[in-house]
């Protein structure tokens, strides 16, 4: 009889040789028509003029992060609401803490501007 780990170990492997077989037969099948066009920066459009570099404002990071965090704390909130009863009230003051920690998180950003968007 197998242990419950070594069921895991044999799933892993297959995902493991099933994702390399995809890329394995992925490289072997494809088309290999290279021409100049098509290892060109673009295939379509209007050719690169100057640098291709665009500097963007940190604040699109910050406020993609930001979503990111609050999404989620969505995340841990759902499960947690389900089972609440069942967990006690040390389960209650533990997500205080959490929810006080985010939004200590939250004012800070805010404090610091990291939410206007201009």
């Amino acid at each position: 009889m197998m242990s419950a780990y070594a069921v895991i170990y044999i799933i892993s492997l297959l995902a493991m040789a099933f994702a390399a077989g995809a890329l394995i037969a992925a490289k072997l099948l494809r088309p290999r028509v290279e021409y100049a066009r098509k290892l060109s920066t673009y295939e379509c459009g209007i050719p690169a003029v100057g640098t291709t570099e665009v500097n963007l404002n940190i604040r699109f990071y910050l406020f993609a992060l930001l979503f990111v965090i609050f999404d989620v704390e969505t995340l841990f909130l759902y499960p947690w609401a389900v089972t609440a009863r069942e967990l006690g009230p040390i389960a209650i003051a533990e997500m205080g803490v959490f929810l006080a920690i985010l939004f200590l998180g939250l004012a800070y950003a805010w404090a610091k501007g990291a939410l206007v968007w201009e």
